[in-house]
């Protein structure tokens, strides 16, 4: 991989000319040669591998879904063919060298063996399908601390800080690339589990306590433990930066968290996110500043595409568009042209960033992703699609919300009938419960063009219960229950 310093000052000639070079490199070398299934979609598409020599030869290629790679009954390990690997001639080859010679065949299949052997799991969280799990081989996490290091390093943090890692301790992206990232860096890190595995009251006695002055959280319930810490009075004056990954952090939500430290003692604490999925096998960050410029990418890691969700078309520079996300030099499981579904309101940028100066391209922050749940139509508002990731800016960012969750259901329970929409929500305390009721309705029909067909108030611990905020992996903001046809 580069240097990182050296990457963040490269012209985009330059790094163009570097990710020519190692796509080159990675499709003749790794993916036709190693890799079950692009091998395969070469073939059927009659794909010249050796006609790949610029990033935009990569349209020449289908996209890769996430139905290609999850498994199914019928294919349970159908996600073994993404696996950059040799085949059993290759490993056969390799073990006939390693008999000739006790020292240069043994260094060789130590060096296969580093490259290939899988080592390290990491599994998509499944609301769309069955967990689909992506392997890294040692050699990857390596790569996977450099992308740490890296992440850390656009954060701004140093060996003089103390992070509290409190995501779900749990075989996924998140947890994991905090974990390697602060092995990485030296950073001092405690990998707590969250608040499954050590309990709310004893995290927050802990931030206390150890003085931490980097919080990981997903965001949802360090808005909760944070409410919590504030009805103490607990002193969190040693936090300096809150760090979210795992869900998007609407602006809304961003103030309500700076509030309560600064309620806390905190001194104008900074709130950052991060964006990343399984598939991009590490996680971006955005630098520290009021404003977000987007999140900072490794483009010797990975080409990130913005293309339109309709057509597939690339949009130009700074344009909405669908993400696409492309392997380079990685090994373990490896995707090309994976459409994510997730929409950059931005699209991909690639002048100089305006707060940090890094020339690295930079996915926009303002990120939608496509409804991960059941096509949802009510035909007796006009034929209406609901775009049910507008309730999170919505919800997650008004003053007078507490905590919120969204249930799907069918008219009668009948799977043919019509879908409804219900809003519980627990209000901030000494707000007005009717007009709550009636400021939500006018705004989510004004942003989403439908109303729900009834906003119920709820009690906060029997809505933290319906949201699984202590026992869930994430919480359950949208609760999909309309039978299945």
């Amino acid at each position: 991989m580069e240097d990182w310093k050296k990457l963040c000052n490269m012209s985009f000639e330059e790094m163009r000319k570097m990710q020519n070079r190692k796509l080159k490199y990675f499709i003749r070398t790794q993916v036709y040669t190693l890799s079950p299934y692009y091998k395969r979609i070469f073939k059927e598409n009659d794909i010249d591998p050796y006609s790949i020599e610029r990033v935009e030869d990569l349209q020449k290629l289908p996209f890769t879904y996430k139905w290609n790679v999850a498994p199914t009954d019928e294919e349970p390990k159908k996600y073994k063919d993404f696996i950059i690997r040799p085949d059993e001639e290759v490993s056969e080859k390799y073990g006939h060298m390693a008999k000739l010679s006790l020292y240069g065949g043994q260094r060789v299949v130590d060096e296969k063996l580093y490259d290939y052997k899988p080592v390290h799991l990491h599994f998509t969280t499944g609301r769309t399908a069955d967990p689909t799990p992506f392997v890294y081989s040692q050699r990857d996490i390596e790569y996977l601390k450099e992308g740490g290091r890296r992440l850390l390093n656009v954060f701004g943090i140093t060996e003089e800080d103390v992070c509290l890692n409190a995501f779900p301790y749990a075989p996924h992206l998140a947890f994991w690339q905090t974990y390697f990232a602060s092995e990485g860096s030296g950073i001092s890190a405690f990998h707590s589990g969250g608040g499954k595995v050590m309990g709310t009251q004893n995290l927050i006695g802990a931030i206390e306590d150890m003085k931490f002055t980097v919080l990981i959280f997903i965001p949802g319930y360090c808005y909760y433990l944070l409410r919590k810490a504030a009805e103490q009075n607990r002193d969190f004056s040693s936090v300096k930066k809150v760090i979210f990954g795992g869900e998007r952090v609407p602006p809304g939500l961003k103030t309500k968290i700076k509030d309560l430290l600064n309620q806390m003692g905190a001194d104008n604490p900074m709130i950052l996110a991060t964006y990343a999925c399984t598939e991009s096998r590490t996680a971006w960050g955005e630098c520290p500043a009021e404003e977000s410029f987007g999140y900072h990418t490794y483009p010797d890691m990975e080409i990130i595409e913005a293309v339109d969700p309709e057509t597939g078309e690339p949009v130009g520079e700074g344009e909405e568009g669908e993400i696409v996300y492309t392997s380079l030099d990685w090994r373990g499981t490896c995707v090309l042209r994976y459409r994510t579904g997730d929409i950059a309101k931005g699209g991909v940028t690639y002048e100089q960033c305006p707060n940090c100066g890094r020339m690295v391209p930079r996915i926009s922050a303002n990120i939608q992703r496509k409804s991960e749940f059941k096509e949802f139509a009510l035909t007796k508002v006009k034929g209406t699609l609901v775009n049910l990731n507008a309730f999170f800016p919505l919800m997650m960012g008004h003053e007078d919300v507490l905590e919120w969750q969204v249930e799907l259901r069918k008219r009668n329970d009948d799977p043919y009938d019509l879908d409804q929409i219900f809003l519980y929500v627990t209000p901030q305390p000494g707000v007005d419960p009717v007009g709550l009721k009636a400021n939500l309705k006018e705004k989510i029909l004004r942003e989403m063009e439908v109303s729900p067909n009834d906003i119920i108030l709820v009690d906060l611990k029997e809505l933290l219960n319906r949201l699984g905020m202590e026992t869930e992996l994430k919480e359950k903001r949208i609760l999909d229950n309309r039978p299945v046809i």
